[in-house]
């Protein structure tokens, strides 16, 4: 039984994306660190941070497609568990540099000394410990979507209105992390990180393996998403985004349901979102941003929505677009083309990319069926279980 739930959760498609996954977590960082920089096949540092950066993409994708893919949950407010991630490490990265700060104050991060602030707010309290930084990047996007979860879906709030209220919610947070009072860095938010675990933050050794963290993360999340959406709970999320009235009329807690994808995702976006920050160098309100939350929506649409790998490819591949164009004449041009493409999308590829793969080979795979069920009829093929149409030698 376990082997078959095995198997089940890691059909074929999935082993391809964990192996390719794989190959890139290895392959990248030996073309950084092994492949002389004037070689073609050298890899450099700037462009190791950039996919570092995709992969984090990537893993916030995977969280949305969760919930909007196998549950019709549309959440466009979800990067704002990606930028609480963010903050909480943010945060850690911002206590250890201590005396290495302009001001260099022990205690009080620069923009505090700046500010004249007297003394450390409680809720920095903890975060010069790296365990109490992983426990918030947790604990901190997870609870918001259980207690936001816990009214909407018990109100019934679906939909549209749902979506709503989900990107009221981040436009909410990103006006109070504007706010210099607010201790989180105002609109500058937190930066001029040193070290993270005692490992220079700049150097090519730690940006790889900060790569390859994120792979492994990716990598984790993905196995739990499968987990999730081919068992029997998995079965009722499906069956909750395709007739929720009808499965609360057959006896399913609907809203338990809801509620536990809910905040299982956010946590996955805090983990992106905390994965991100160090790669990055910067984390500010702008992350909070309602745009930011409705583009990540888009790399689902443009992947796959219901597919997990095709969120993850589309990230990579909005996102590289995006590096692509906003670095030469059509950058003014940019957020035309991103809504273009989901328009385009939304028309012509309602499947996204790997949704549409996987219905031309199931197609292709009935139509192959098909034809030797037709071809065993008329007696061209012996069916199972039928004898022969070969004469017998008593004949």
């Amino acid at each position: 039984m376990k082997s078959h739930a095995l198997i089940r959760m890691l059909d074929r498609g999935a082993t391809l994306f964990l192996v390719l996954l794989g190959a890139f977590a290895i392959a990248i960082p030996a073309l950084n660190l092994l492949v002389p920089a004037g070689s073609a096949l050298h890899v450099s540092t700037y462009l190791v941070a950039l996919l570092g950066k995709y992969v984090c993409y990537g893993l916030l994708a995977l969280s949305i497609d969760l919930i909007w893919g196998y549950v019709g949950i549309l959440s466009l407010g979800h990067g704002a568990f990606f930028a609480l991630g963010g903050y909480a490490m943010g945060m850690y990265l911002m206590r250890q540099i201590g005396t290495r700060g302009v001001y260099a104050d022990p205690i009080l991060p620069d923009f505090m000394v700046f500010l004249n602030w007297k003394e450390l707010p409680f809720f920095w309290y903890g975060f010069n410990h790296f365990a109490y930084a992983a426990l918030m990047i947790l604990l901190v996007p997870g609870l918001l979507a259980f207690v936001f979860g816990w009214f909407a879906f018990r109100s019934r709030v679906t939909g549209v209105y749902l979506s709503i209220i989900t990107q009221a919610m981040t436009y909410a947070l990103l006006l109070g992390f504007f706010r210099n009072n607010f201790g989180f860095g105002g609109n500058n938010g937190l930066t001029d990180f040193k070290d993270i675990l005692g490992f220079n933050v700049q150097t090519e050794g730690t940006r790889n393996a900060l790569l390859v963290i994120s792979c492994i993360m990716l990598a984790v999340c993905f196995l739990i998403c499968r987990a999730i959406v081919t068992s029997k709970f998995g079965k009722v999320l499906v069956a909750i985004r395709d007739a929720e009235a009808r499965t609360r009329f057959m006896g399913y807690r609907v809203e338990s349901y809801k509620l536990f994808v809910f905040t299982v995702s956010a946590c996955m976006a805090g983990i992106a979102g905390a994965l991100y920050v160090p790669q990055v160098g910067i984390i500010n309100p702008g992350e909070f941003a309602p745009a930011n939350s409705i583009e990540a929506v888009i790399w689902v649409a443009v992947g796959g929505r219901g597919t997990l790998t095709g969120a993850v490819l589309g990230a990579f591949v909005v996102n590289y677009a995006k590096t692509y164009f906003t670095s030469g004449v059509l950058a003014p041009y940019w957020l035309f083309m991103l809504g273009g493409l989901f328009i385009g999308t939304t028309l012509f590829l309602p499947r996204g990319i790997v949704g549409t793969w996987n219905h031309w080979r199931s197609g292709q795979k009935e139509k192959s069926e098909a034809a030797r069920s037709a071809d065993a009829e008329d007696g061209m093929l012996p069916t199972a279980g039928s004898p022969s149409t070969q004469p017998s030698a008593a004949e």
